[in-house]
């Protein structure tokens, strides 16, 4: 398993001589004073108590989500896969930011909690998810990305091993032009640099987010850059070396000059962050394009 470098030194979950993800006993070794049993749902496995009751949720997947029902299926899949090879109980809370398709509909089919919520800020849904999440890690997964079993075992050991929180690398699906995987590249650099983590996925444990006030609700883009500067003041802040896939629809649909010219823009003028109707939050707040390879990447 591989890890990633915190600002106050490294944290390599990979040079674990003991995964501490990995079950304590198995079905075979369980001592027979436990009485340990497993029940398969539909959507993962739950661990019971000798009593029969749930154990604790302990991870929160937390999956922002406007109008993603032809993505999202390969999201939920993707969490799906990597819940059953954990030991721990985890659930997934779908927050549906006023879609008008099957997002809702889709989420419940592979047994999320959704919570519904009309604010039109990513901020704010990401602080509704967490507010009805019952677990002591809390994942933000976008609803256009994919993770691995092996990237989520990675951000669970940091966690356990002391890190407030943290986020991984990232790699486009599809194919897109050379100035995407150019924005690729320096994200992931800027990454292992510096500390800094893209939204679409974000680690920390619910007493660290809650310490740090959550993600600042005054700001409709970059807030996860808010977030991640208010949790380094808590601790070490982590950067995955494992990736997390996801779309690129965005730079598909999109020129360069329109995508870097909206940020150059943000960049120099951020009070445009706090307002929806800023002409350069429109890649996030307008209306959609559609994907050119939409047909080829849907689940």
């Amino acid at each position: 398993m591989k890890g990633g470098t915190g600002p106050n030194g490294p944290a390599h979950p990979e040079e674990a001589d003991e995964d501490p993800c990995a079950a304590p006993f198995s079905s075979e070794k369980a001592p027979k004073s436990l009485n340990t049993s497993r029940t398969v749902s539909s959507d993962w496995v739950v661990m019971r108590t000798p009593e029969n009751r749930p154990e604790p949720v302990v991870l929160s997947f937390i999956v922002p989500a406007h109008d993603e029902e032809d993505l999202l299926p390969r999201t939920l899949a993707s969490l799906d896969d990597a819940i059953r090879v954990l030991a721990d109980r985890c659930e997934i809370v779908l927050v549906d930011d006023a879609s008008t398709d099957r997002t809702s509909a889709i989420a419940k089919d592979f047994g999320a909690r959704v919570v519904s919520v009309d604010h039109r800020q990513i901020s704010r849904t990401r602080n509704s998810g967490a507010r009805a999440a019952s677990g002591d890690f809390l994942i933000f997964v976008d609803a256009d990305s994919v993770v691995s079993a092996r990237l989520i075992r990675s951000a669970l050991v940091a966690m356990r091993r002391g890190a407030v929180g943290g986020g991984s690398r990232i790699k486009f699906d599809g194919s897109v032009p050379r100035w995407g995987r150019a924005i690729e590249w320096l994200s992931n650099h800027v990454s292992a640099s510096v500390g800094f983590a893209p939204g679409s996925f974000l680690f920390c444990t619910r007493r660290a987010f809650e310490e740090a006030g959550g993600f600042d609700e005054t700001l409709f883009g970059a807030e996860e850059a808010a977030f991640r500067h208010e949790l380094g003041k808590l601790g070490d802040f982590v950067c995955l070396r494992e990736e997390v896939i996801t779309s690129g629809r965005k730079v598909r649909a999109y020129s360069a000059r329109e995508v870097l010219g909206s940020l150059f823009r943000l960049r120099l003028r951020p009070s445009r962050l706090r307002s929806a109707e800023s002409p350069e939050l429109a890649l996030w707040y307008g209306d959609r394009r559609p994907d050119p390879e939409k047909a080829t990447l849907a689940l």
